[in-house]
């Protein structure tokens, strides 16, 4: 099953609650190698990422106990072993990176494809990952068209200032250096709320990281990390999704901890398309009715627009559902996509429903708001958010519409389909 069958036009609301942050579990899985000691987690998202990994741990010795209902999984690495691995790391999953740090301590050699698999949003480099582990003190060297990586002992300290923001990047240096010799300093660190997670749990850990929410990460190398529990922080994106829904579709959708210290610069993003979003508590709630429209900037010779980068700015995996409630609000609006080459692909599909979109550049879209939008059969993109987005196009245009390829949403919505009915929609999975 995975099409997703729609039929739109009804108003979603009702309460949600959301499911615990992909983006925060799948490193925290990983750092999980870095102890013999169990560890036990909480709120742990049902998806198909979780999934792989757990089989991948299993596969190599490890005993992981995972009670899917009550959302916690209980990871024991005592029994890892490494001459078990074969076959590579897990497939079709970009964040199987996040393996390299843990499993070249355990393994003291790793062997890597050199070739960047990277996803639909376009290419994702290998290099940033190597040169931490190499300044780390991991050697690289090439044979046969791969890659292997080597480390003689343990980690050493050292400074390092990448290219760029890349949070699996920083998580994989936060991974070496927590275990290293020495103090390792990151400048240009990722600050985004699953990497300030990450830091959270190796620190609980016995690690001894300080800066965790700025871009200069120092890290104390410490002997051995123990085991604990932990609960996996709520999905800001999950809350997103809910509340753009019940926007698009002219409900009240309440979502409850939503972590609303994340939502200052979302709110206003919302808010350029005429939504307001406001607090009750720890509970988001986007009202009924509201009129969606864009609203003009004071510089009144530039287009509105919202741009996404690397945190704190606006989130780019969330710029996708705000292209597709723009395609319902009065006016024109730009949208800039300041890291994917490639994260406009899936607009071709969009304007199958009839939205009027101009992709200036790879990085660039202009919406021509609020035209005339039709029922459609439009074929997902592997992107998650891409795909949820279509999703909510169809459901604000009355009759069927049928998104193809939509089972991507799998990767980071657990009981998606189910939520949704919760708030009236009709749909299923085909």
């Amino acid at each position: 099953m995975s099409d997703l069958i729609v039929h739109g036009g009804r108003p979603l609301s009702g309460t949600i609650t959301p499911s615990g942050n992909k983006n925060s579990v799948l490193p925290i899985l990983c750092a999980t190698l870095l102890t013999d000691e169990p560890v036990t987690l909480g709120n742990v998202p049902d998806i198909t990422d979780v999934e792989k990994l757990a089989r991948f741990f299993t596969a190599q010795g490890s005993r992981i106990a995972w009670n899917r209902a009550a959302g916690t999984m209980r990871l024991d690495h005592a029994g890892f072993n490494p001459r078990r691995l074969a076959g590579g790391l897990p497939d079709g999953m970009r964040s199987s990176v996040l393996l390299f740090a843990p499993l070249l301590r355990r393994m003291k050699q790793l062997p890597l494809a050199a070739n960047a698999k990277g996803c639909a949003l376009g290419i994702r480099e290998l290099d940033p990952h190597l040169e931490i582990l190499e300044k780390l003190g991991a050697k690289i060297s090439r044979a046969g068209g791969g890659l292997t990586l080597s480390l003689a002992k343990r980690f050493r300290g050292a400074r390092h200032w990448p290219d760029y923001m890349s949070v699996t990047a920083t998580e994989n240096f936060l991974m070496a250096a927590a275990l290293a010799e020495g103090e390792s300093v990151l400048l240009n660190a990722a600050s985004e709320p699953h990497v300030q997670d990450l830091c959270a749990v190796l620190n609980t850990m016995g690690a001894r990281i300080t800066g965790a929410g700025t871009s200069r990460l120092t890290v104390q190398g410490v002997d051995r990390l123990c085991g604990g529990e932990f609960a996996i922080s709520t999905d800001y994106h999950e809350v997103v999704t809910f509340l753009a829904l019940g926007a698009i579709t002219g409900g009240e959708v309440r979502v409850i901890n939503s972590v609303p210290e994340h939502f200052d610069l979302i709110a206003r993003a919302f808010g350029k398309l005429g939504v307001v979003i406001t607090h009750d508590g720890d509970t988001a709630v986007v009202r009924k009715g509201q009129k969606l429209r864009v609203v003009a900037p004071f510089t009144s010779n530039l287009l509105p627009k919202i741009e996404a980068a690397p945190w704190p700015y606006f989130p780019v995996d969330l710029l996708p559902l705000m292209i597709a409630l723009s395609t319902h609000c009065d006016g024109t609006v730009m949208f800039w996509n300041k890291v994917y080459e490639n994260g406009f692909s899936w607009i071709p599909e969009l304007a199958k429903f009839g939205a009027h979109a101009v992709v200036s550049d790879p990085h660039r879209l202009t919406v021509f708001g609020n035209r005339p939008l039709r029922r459609a059969e439009v074929v997902a993109p592997y992107v998650i958010r891409a795909a949820v987005a279509l999703t909510m196009v169809a459901a604000a245009i009355p009759g069927e519409s049928i998104v193809r390829n939509a089972e991507t949403i799998k990767r980071a919505h657990p009981r998606f389909v189910e939520n949704l009915r919760s708030l009236g929609a009709k749909l299923e999975w085909k």
